[in-house]
């Protein structure tokens, strides 16, 4: 069982402080978990009166009449209500924190551009003052699109909470170690780990290790989901059991705190005497969870040819057009390629969709030079990307043995929406000014003469 603490740490009663309370296995199942014994009601959601003074309240993250397989809540147990938790709004500001619809007129977002890694700052950052967006797809009053993220964290928030009204976060560590400490559980996070943060979800980041840096995906539409196998059937890729929900865990504790909520892009804050983190018990399957990317069983050609990237999709947000999602979750770990007579690394190609991608670490085998772990790429849609010249000379004159690609791993947000560059995008983020050169030395091979050359 989990209990309450009186630090700033929830923690389990057999655990020292510092210590995960746990997690439970699953990926969208209906949970019930208690941090105290008989706080959760059994057989009913709201009865006349909850064990030790609880109120229940309901947490919503589908309208009420969602058909049943998508239908998504969860029952809170908890010291005060929400409606304790916030008081009268101030308005403030958090200006490298940008929402969709969010265009620069003076920024030319048409184009192939790669990042270094965002450097850390010289002030201390906290979650909130630490975010940096990239890139902005779509528009949130339609709870469509999507924003791209760089965090830089170095501090943890003290008596300080934040939710999201508008969006579910996907966070993406790639230095560094955070603790999330939500109404409905702790989770941490690493490298080669995500974490997934439901709208509207109150929580408190905290850094175990620092300073930190990651990327973050800002989803306004539907939420992430695991996508359909089809023909490889039902097992691989990412497994529903891989996925892990933090147990029941609370604060009964009285400081004087803040709560900030971003809603419509817009970011207000209210001040309240005490930790909102204070859900003693809860069921559901509206929650927050983590994976650990290691976890990722890819599938790939074992013949010949290379497969379209979205073999390797660990999470997809659906949109309104079947097959065409409002957000794609990528992976390219280490895995073999043993493709005959193939070129093995991603063809040149232009689609639809808007890449981004991030390099957590090692190489890139279709980038061999210049994407570093930390950095950043953007292929907007309808834009020609592919292999640059070392990349594709190698590939056509290796031997075609069973190989190893080890040490790697990236991810790509893939949007069916054009991403538009920030104005630290475009002027503050250290952007790679030679990256389109990257495909000047492709030269002309063609002969006339029949035969492959």
């Amino acid at each position: 069982m989990n209990r309450t603490s009186d630090s700033a740490t929830l923690r389990t009663a057999a655990t020292p402080v510092g210590t995960h309370p746990g997690y439970m296995p699953g990926f969208g199942n209906d949970f019930e978990t208690e941090a105290l014994p008989g706080a959760l009601p059994q057989g009913m959601n709201s009865p006349q009166k909850v064990n030790y003074g609880l109120y229940g309240e309901q947490l919503s993250g589908t309208a009420f009449t969602a058909p049943s397989h998508q239908n998504e809540r969860t029952w809170c147990y908890r010291i005060r209500p929400s409606v304790r938790h916030t008081g009268r709004f101030t308005k403030i500001d958090l200006p490298y924190w940008k929402t969709a619809p969010h265009v620069d007129a003076d920024i030319v977002s048409l184009g192939q551009y790669r990042w270094d890694p965002v450097p850390h700052a010289d002030t201390p950052l906290t979650w909130l003052t630490g975010m940096r967006t990239m890139t902005t797809a779509g528009d949130v009053n339609t709870q469509v699109g999507m924003a791209s993220h760089v965090y830089l964290v170095t501090d943890s928030m003290v008596d300080a909470y934040f939710y999201s009204a508008d969006s579910e976060l996907l966070v993406v560590p790639q230095e560094g170690r955070l603790r999330f400490c939500t109404e409905l559980g702790v989770i941490d996070v690493e490298p080669q780990e995500i974490a997934i943060l439901p709208r509207g979800l109150v929580y408190r980041v905290e850094v175990l290790e620092g300073p930190c840096r990651g990327f973050v995906c800002e989803n306004y539409g539907q939420k992430f989901a695991l996508p359909g196998r089809g023909p490889i059937g039902a097992n691989c890729m990412a497994n529903r059991r891989d996925f892990k929900t933090p147990v029941a865990a609370f604060e009964d504790r009285d400081a004087p705190s803040t709560v900030t909520v971003k809603w419509c892009g817009q970011f207000h804050e209210t001040r309240i005497g005490h930790s909102p983190l204070d859900v003693v018990a809860w069921h559901g399957n509206y929650a927050p969870c983590k994976y650990d990317l290691r976890t990722y069983c890819p599938v790939g050609a074992v013949l010949f040819d290379h497969p379209d990237p979205s073999i390797f999709t660990v999470l997809t947000a659906p949109s309104g057009v079947e097959g065409t999602a409002n957000i794609d979750f990528v992976l390219f770990r280490d895995r073999w390629m043993v493709a005959e007579n193939t070129f093995r690394p991603p063809w040149y190609h232009k689609n639809v969709m808007s890449e981004l991608m991030g390099n957590i670490h090692g190489i890139y085998d279709a980038k061999p030079k210049g994407f570093v772990p930390g950095g950043l790429s953007l292929h907007n849609m309808m834009l020609p990307h592919g292999p640059d010249k070392t990349a594709f000379e190698g590939a056509s004159n290796a031997e075609l043995k069973a190989e190893k690609l080890s040490d790697t791993m990236s991810f790509m947000f893939e949007t069916r929406f054009p991403q538009h560059l920030t104005a630290f995008a475009a002027t503050e983020a250290p952007l790679q000014d030679d990256y389109i050169d990257c495909w000047t030395s492709l030269e002309k091979k063609f002969d006339g003469t029949p035969g492959v050359k």
